[in-house]
This record gives structure tokens, C-alpha cells and sequence, in this order.
């Protein structure tokens, strides 16, 4: 059964500007995040505006977006070996979607693509 839907699109540079503030990266991103996107090089922007469109899908998707407790930086995008990403929920945004979704089971599913000037996440969660 699927519990929520949610997509993002945004600029990247938008994030490409918004990561000139000091304060922005450490907020929003987990340091595995930022270590694994820092490796990009070239395309850095790029993974960082990925990684955002996915916390944003993921909260459209909770159905709260980000209030009620919800921590970007608790919602950590990452891989797998074969390059399939995923989302790790750690610490309270954990405690608050498993309180949410009742069930100690549920699968979050998250799709990621980014074209010229473009990021764009699809997330579902089913319970």
C-alpha cells in the first residue's frame, strides 16, 4: 500500500548560489553527504541539488514537508554499490516518520536525475 507521492524539481543553480552562505551545506546535508558529493569535482553543485530535490520529495511524501520536527540533515541520500540511491533516516526525523507511519515496516523508494539545469526526485513510501 503506498502511504505518499512526492516530487522536486529544482535549479541547480540555485543551490550553486545558495552554497555560498556558510551555513548553508552544514544545515541541510549530513557529512557523508558532503564528502561523497565534494568527490564529484566538476558536477559538486550538481549532487548537492540532487540530495535537496530528494529531502523535499521525501518530506511532500511524509506529508509534512519540513515542519513538525523533520531535519534535512537527518534525511542522509546515498548508494549503493551498484549506484542505486537510498535514504537513511537517523536520529528524531527517524523516531517522527516511524511514529507516523505506525508500522516499523515501510520502504522508501527514490528516483534521482538532473538534465542541463535541472535536479528532480520522485520518492514513494509503502507500507
Amino acid at each position: 500500500m503506498i502511504f505518499g507521492v512526492g516530487v522536486d524539481i529544482i535549479k541547480i543553480s540555485r543551490i550553486k548560489k545558495s552554497m555560498k552562505k556558510k551555513t548553508f551545506i552544514s544545515r541541510l546535508f549530513a557529512e557523508e553527504e558532503v564528502l561523497k558529493c565534494k568527490k564529484k569535482n566538476k558536477n559538486f553543485s550538481n549532487c548537492f541539488a540532487k540530495k535537496f530535490a530528494a529531502k523535499e520529495a521525501f518530506s511532500k511524501a511524509l506529508g509534512t514537508g519540513i515542519s513538525q520536527g523533520i531535519n534535512f540533515n537527518e534525511i542522509i541520500i546515498l548508494n549503493k554499490k551498484n549506484g542505486k540511491p537510498f535514504i537513511k533516516l537517523i536520529n528524531k526525523t527517524k523516531k517522527i516518520v516511524e511514529k507516523k507511519l505506525i508500522k516499523k515496516k515501510y520502504t522508501i523508494s527514490l528516483s534521482l536525475s538532473d538534465e542541463d539545469n535541472y535536479a528532480v526526485a520522485f520518492v514513494t513510501i509503502s507500507l
